[in-house]
């Protein structure tokens, strides 16, 4: 099957652990007593950053070897699986073509090749149960696809002739087009809030960056592309020197070097790669996108010098799913706005870009970024709460950054995690796509280094790297809600209205809440702007 997503394999057993809307979910666990510093809280008297942050630079990551093969050979299993990993994304589209890169992917992978039709190629395709999809990112797209060993033949001639022997079927090319633009102007505009939120994070935390833009396209880019754009492209970016390849399953020397022997049809080289310039961090901006909508997105975060590679990367990341891993219920913030005060579906945090990957709750792989950014989400709250739980989770991070975290729950968080990042790698998708991301940010066996790293953390180790890392003075922020100049006066006020609850709360609950309330954002008051969604990423 082609699509852009790809349901991955989730172990039965792990499904306790998703915090997914639909159907019936576990009942969490108790909740632990707050720590007694909560009982008499006090908000800080300012919010300033005290000291400037300097631009995040372009530190290059690092360069495999080109058609660099990663083999991860098991002969008991009957599926192959394969992932061609190119260094090209949206970076590499051309200023008035935003959205080249993913439609020239999408076509390749969708539009035939020469031997076959669009059609055809399903045809054939779904007899043999195989998987062929592609995922286009900022710096990265990734080809993959997985077989029986019965159809290996077959299914590796029509999964290279994508590449060397595209169709290019005008018709493909102004129907997959269209469907582009469909995604700009109806799905991120209009059918979810929380996507469209993190697309305006990038293209306020990166303006005037490569990565500004969505990975899919804007409306006036798209409309400007031609099927001759679309030829050029994929010579200038698919080429040897881009890729790195990934192979899994019953691998043997015959089927590595006839995997390479056919990519190196490939062409060698082709454009040089997009020098990205640094990124300012510029706190306190806000940008709110109105769109008819009945609840209110909150995205925040801040560009971070910190990735992959750097020691102090596991300790924050493990600090950040104490204050919210993805979809799951032990996060502060998570007990605290949701659980505690019922203000919202999910409240997570991250310590670099993230990206589900489709049907699991754990990041995709081979999104890596040279430049990263650090974040938070209030995932869709009631308009007249926004502020409060804006204020809230700001707070948390901030007594995250103060105070770090209680003894029992550091040892909660580290068990979790010890067992958690096994799930991150249970397919062999996933684990070739760590390996790969590997090469780029020089981690070899990277989850192995971060469970070696959570035996060695102590709470005091984790709260010095996050003094040094976190900074709650340095975010911005992006709202998507309807009456978005109301929400605009309420942030330049910086007056928080407080929670009115249907019935009785805890006293010191509601202490935490006043200490909320006067603590304040960095928002700038001259740096927030009102954009109707229906022109953004337009141009």
């Amino acid at each position: 099957m082609i699509s852009f997503t790809r349901t991955a394999l989730v172990l039965a057993s792990a499904l306790w652990l998703s915090a997914c809307a639909s159907g019936p979910q576990p009942t969490p666990p108790p909740e632990p007593p707050p720590p007694a510093a909560a009982q008499a809280p006090a908000a800080p008297k300012t919010q300033a950053l005290t000291a400037p942050l300097p631009p995040v630079s372009a530190t290059p990551l690092k360069q495999p070897a080109p058609m660099q093969l990663v083999v991860q050979a098991s002969a008991e299993n009957p599926i192959v699986s394969f992932r061609l990993v190119f260094r090209s994304g949206s970076v590499d589209d051309p200023k008035g073509k935003e959205g080249l890169t993913a439609l020239t992917a999408q076509l390749l992978a969708e539009g035939g090749t020469r031997k076959l039709s669009s059609a055809q190629l399903l045809e054939v395709l779904f007899p043999m149960a195989a998987e062929l999809n592609v995922f286009p990112d900022k710096e990265f797209t990734t080809l993959s696809g997985r077989v029986h060993k019965d159809f290996l033949p077959r299914f590796l001639e029509i999964f290279t002739d994508v590449l060397l022997e595209p169709r290019y079927d005008p018709n493909e090319f102004e129907r997959l087009r269209t469907d582009a633009l469909n995604a700009v102007r109806n799905q991120l505009r209009n059918e979810n809030d929380e996507e469209l939120g993190k697309a305006a994070l990038d293209a306020l935390l990166y303006r005037g960056h490569p990565y500004e833009h969505f990975v899919g396209g804007t409306v006036q880019g798209l409309q400007s592309l031609t099927l001759d754009d679309v030829k050029a492209h994929a010579r200038r970016i698919f080429t040897q020197d881009r890729l790195v390849i990934g192979l899994a399953g019953p691998v043997d020397d015959a089927l590595k070097k006839s995997v390479t022997s056919r990519l190196s049809a490939l062409p060698a080289t082709g454009a040089p790669r997009v020098e990205l310039p640094p990124v300012p961090v510029v706190p306190g901006r806000a940008v709110v996108i109105q769109k008819p909508t009945l609840s209110t997105a909150v995205s925040m975060g801040y560009v971070t010098p910190l990735r992959r590679g750097d020691p102090d990367f596991f300790p924050v990341a493990f600090a950040l799913s104490y204050l919210g891993e993805h979809r799951q219920f032990h996060g502060v913030l998570f007990q605290e706005l949701r659980e505690r005060r019922g203000l919202n579906y999910g409240d997570y945090a991250y310590a670099e870009h993230f990206l589900e990957a489709p049907g699991t709750t754990y990041s995709r792989p081979n999104i890596a970024r040279t430049q990263q950014d650090l974040t938070l989400w209030i995932r869709p709250v009631v308009p007249a709460n926004a502020v409060f739980a804006t204020h809230g989770a700001v707070y948390y991070l901030d007594r995250l950054v103060r105070q770090g975290m209680p003894r029992e729950q550091f040892e909660v968080v580290r068990g979790f995690l010890m067992n958690y990042t096994r799930l991150w790698e249970q397919t062999d998708q996933r684990r070739l796509g760590y390996t790969i991301d590997s090469l780029f940010f020089g981690t070899p066996n990277f989850l192995e280094q971060y469970r070696k790293a959570l035996s060695d953390m102590t709470p005091d180790s984790v709260q010095e790297a996050v003094r040094r890392r976190l900074r709650p003075d340095a975010l911005s922020f992006v709202f998507v809600t309807q009456d978005a100049p109301a929400l605009v006066n309420a942030l330049k006020s910086q007056k928080v209205q407080p929670l009115s609850y249907a019935s009785a709360k805890p006293l010191e609950l509601l202490e935490v809440d006043k200490a909320i309330v006067q603590h304040p954002l960095s928002l700038q008051p001259d740096s927030i702007e009102l954009i109707p969604a229906s022109s953004f990423m337009e141009q």
